[in-house]
C-alpha cells in the first residue's frame, strides 16, 4: 500500500478519471431517461411545460380555450424540481471540468508527497480539488437560476434548448465575442500554466484552509474562462450529451495545446458567424 501511495500521479489520475466517469455515467443515464419521459408525456415534467391537445380534440374546446391551450403554459418550479436541476448542473460540471484540472492536481500531489517525505505537514490534494469544485458549484447555482428564468419566460423548449432564434443567436454572438475579450485572455492564461499560477499566488497552502482557498481561486479563473462556452448549452440543449461532450473536449483542448489562444479565437469567430446566420 505504501508503494502504491507513493505513485501520486497514478492515484490522482485514477481519482480524477473515476469521479469524472461516474459523473458522465449519470449525465448519460439522466439524458436517456429524460428523453424517453418527454417523448411519452409530450412535455417536460421538470420544466412544467404542457403541450396542446391532439388536433382531434380541438373542436371540443371553445374559441377562447383554443387560444389558451395553443401556447405552452408555464408553471413555477417546485423546490424539488429546482434542487434536481441544480444537482444535474453540479454533476455535469464535475464531469466536464475535472479532467482539465488534472495537471494542477498532479502538481499539488507531487509537492505534497515531497513535503511529507521531508517531515513537513502538507494538506491533502483533496482540499485543493474541493476548492476548485466549490467554484463550479456556485456557477451551477447561477446556471440553474438562469434556466429557471428562461423557462418562466417560455424561452426554453421541453428538451431544455432555446425556443427563440433571437435568444439562441444572442447567446452564440455573446459567447463568440467573449472568446476575443481581454478577460478571457487573463483567465485562460491562468488555466494554461499551472506552475505560473502557483508562483503568482504564493504557492500551495500547507494547511487545509490555504489549499482550499487556492483551489477556489483556480476554479474561479476556470469559470471566468469557460462560462460563456457553458452558456451554449442553453442553445443546443442542456441535456444534449453530444454538445456536452464537445464543449468539454474543447475546454480541455484550449487549455492543453500551446496554440490554445488561437483555437479560442477561431472558435469565437465561428460562434459569431453562427449567431449571425441564425438571425438571418
Amino acid at each position: 500500500m505504501e508503494a502504491i501511495l507513493r505513485r501520486d500521479r497514478l492515484v490522482v489520475l485514477a481519482a480524477v478519471l473515476g469521479i469524472a466517469g461516474l459523473a458522465w455515467a449519470y449525465v448519460v443515464w439522466l439524458a436517456a431517461g429524460m428523453g424517453m419521459g418527454m417523448g411519452m408525456l409530450g412535455g417536460s415534467a421538470v420544466t412544467g411545460m404542457t403541450m396542446p391537445p391532439p388536433s382531434g380534440q380541438m373542436g371540443e374546446i371553445g374559441s377562447g380555450g383554443v387560444a389558451a391551450m395553443a401556447a405552452p403554459a408555464a408553471r413555477a418550479w417546485s423546490p424539488g424540481a429546482f434542487v434536481f436541476m441544480f444537482g444535474m448542473w453540479v454533476v455535469m460540471m464535475v464531469g466536464m471540468m475535472m479532467p482539465s484540472a488534472a495537471p494542477m492536481l498532479l502538481i499539488h500531489a507531487r509537492v505534497a508527497r515531497q513535503s511529507l517525505a521531508q517531515g513537513r505537514p502538507f494538506a491533502p490534494t483533496a482540499w485543493f480539488a474541493g476548492g476548485y469544485l466549490v467554484a463550479w458549484v456556485v456557477f451551477s447555482a447561477g446556471a440553474t437560476m438562469a434556466q429557471w428564468a428562461l423557462d418562466r419566460a417560455l424561452l426554453m423548449t421541453p428538451m431544455m434548448a432555446s425556443a427563440s432564434p433571437y435568444l439562441g443567436a444572442g447567446i452564440l454572438i455573446a459567447a463568440g465575442l467573449y472568446q476575443w475579450s481581454p478577460l478571457k485572455d487573463v483567465c485562460l492564461s491562468q488555466c494554461q500554466a499551472p506552475l505560473l499560477f502557483i508562483q503568482r499566488h504564493g504557492g500551495f497552502g500547507r494547511d487545509a484552509h490555504g489549499s482550499l482557498r487556492l483551489g477556489l481561486r483556480h476554479g474561479l479563473y476556470c469559470v471566468g474562462c469557460c462560462w460563456a462556452l457553458m452558456a451554449l448549452l442553453f442553445v443546443f440543449g442542456v441535456m444534449n450529451v453530444l454538445w456536452i461532450a464537445a464543449i468539454a473536449i474543447f475546454v480541455l483542448l484550449e487549455k492543453a495545446v500551446p496554440a490554445g489562444r488561437l483555437v479560442s479565437r477561431l472558435a469565437g469567430t465561428a460562434l459569431v458567424a453562427a449567431g449571425v446566420y441564425m438571425l438571418v
